[in-house]
């Protein structure tokens, strides 16, 4: 498809068009906000971030006061229902997640909640982050329907993360649900903080659960409180888990390490839990989002990371792998017969966006086709609405169209850093 064509030309403004409507939702969030707060003193919706912070920065905080929620409602109704105009009137894409560079789609990602019962430095700021009202959350048929739209698509790997996916209730039926699609996922995974996961993990296997991502940065139980923003005990919880997960899922299991300044002391620790359990650890560059405080003096590349780790060989990757594989060279100690791996996530210092198959799901129903990219295309309300399937496929194609060639349109991690109020915080985008 030409760039100037017309059918071109009407993609990018209604993809424009929605985008601008979610630029002005942040205005009337905050209207919103303003009004309960003079009557309750309740906390704000999380829609406010960028606007309050671009108003801030201009000066020009407008006076919305004037305007009733009926009004914004209806001017919110008219932009869909234009929107789902221009789709019905678009070719229907035959190849709907295949963006313009050629990369096949093939994995989804679903956030299930924003909420999460741990404060980690990198992830949320130290009081948390506003959260909608429940009804703007995806529910598990919504969930569902999205998903075997995606499985038709070519779909075979689903991802659950959050905030906190053990906090969604029904968690369980809903993973058992997924197993049953259609056209089998090779991966039915999770990524936890895994305060909660031993009482859950033998139904959650039980129910078709192949893989888990547990996330953990020190095996300091002090510096665990630290850098979680919560009590000690915790730490034990999510040591059980991993003890557990090793046993339930050998070799399909990851712990997931941020590297900062405060942990880069304990790489070689964690590496060695890699000869010792069937777990691999992933080491990840620490990345800037809203309000993490990221800065380069925190930030640790790849190869510095390796320099505190001695005895690694090369493995190979995957094809479509956001990691770059080692592993611990035998030695004469005990040793388990299947070590696991030793892997490095490079986003920032050595990005791997050429091979990226991977797109989001938020918990309020918002397609990200870029972890870093602002853009946020609503399929909630496209389906509450009453779009059809094939207005969803056309929607979720001329995203996934627009979807930049590396960090989500940034030049680099200081661009990222430059830009990152316009993204949400890990924690709402899923992680």
């Amino acid at each position: 498809m030409s760039s100037s064509s017309p059918t071109s030309l009407i993609v990018e403004n209604f993809i424009d068009s929605d985008r601008r409507l979610s630029e002005k939702q942040p205005r009337l969030e905050d209207l919103r906000r303003r009004l309960r707060e003079e009557k309750t003193n309740s906390s704000p919706t999380i829609h406010n971030f960028a606007a309050k912070k671009n108003a801030s920065k201009n000066g020009k905080q407008k006076d919305l006061s004037s305007v009733t929620k009926e009004e914004t409602e209806a001017e919110r109704q008219q932009s869909l229902f234009e929107l789902m105009r221009t789709l019905d009137a678009l070719p229907l894409p035959k190849e709907p997640l295949k963006d313009k560079f050629g990369r096949q789609h093939s994995y989804l990602r679903i956030s299930l909640s924003e909420r999460c019962n741990l404060r980690c430095q990198y992830c949320m700021p130290e009081d948390g982050v506003p959260l909608q009202p429940a009804e703007k959350l995806l529910s598990n048929a919504e969930i569902m329907k999205l998903a075997r739209w995606f499985n038709h698509q070519g779909v075979n790997k689903i991802r659950l993360t959050g905030g906190e996916p053990l906090l969604r209730k029904n968690l369980v039926d809903l993973v058992a649900d997924l197993n049953q699609l259609e056209n089998p996922l090779q991966q039915i995974g999770m990524t936890t903080n895994g305060v909660t996961l031993s009482k859950h993990l033998p139904a959650l296997v039980d129910a078709g659960l192949t893989h888990v991502n547990v996330s953990l940065d020190s095996l300091n139980p002090d510096k665990f409180a630290r850098l979680t923003r919560r009590p000690p005990a915790y730490f034990d919880r999510v040591m059980q888990a991993i003890e557990d997960c090793a046993k339930y899922l050998p070799n399909q299991t990851k712990i997931n390490c941020v590297v900062m300044p405060e942990n880069a002391d304990e790489l070689q620790d964690f590496a060695e839990l890699s000869r010792h359990m069937p777990v691999d650890i992933r080491f990840i560059e620490y990345m800037p989002f809203n309000a993490n405080q990221w800065g380069t003096d925190d930030f640790l590349s790849y190869r510095q990371m390796q320099e505190q780790i001695t005895g690694l060989e090369r493995v190979d990757d995957g094809p479509n792998d956001t990691t770059k594989w080692w592993r611990l060279k035998a030695n004469s100690e005990f040793q388990i017969e299947r070590p696991g791996r030793v892997g490095f996530i490079t986003s920032m210092s050595e990005h791997f966006c050429g091979t990226c198959n991977r797109l989001r799901l938020t918990a309020d129903g918002q397609l990200k086709v870029c972890l870093f990219g602002k853009t946020e295309v609503s399929l909630r309300d496209l389906m509450r609405q009453g779009g059809s399937d094939e207005m969803l496929q056309k929607l979720i194609h001329y995203s996934v169209q627009r979807k930049n060639f590396k960090l989500g349109g940034h030049k680099d991690m200081e661009d990222l850093r430059a830009h990152s109020d316009e993204n949400r915080p890990m924690t709402l985008i899923g992680g």
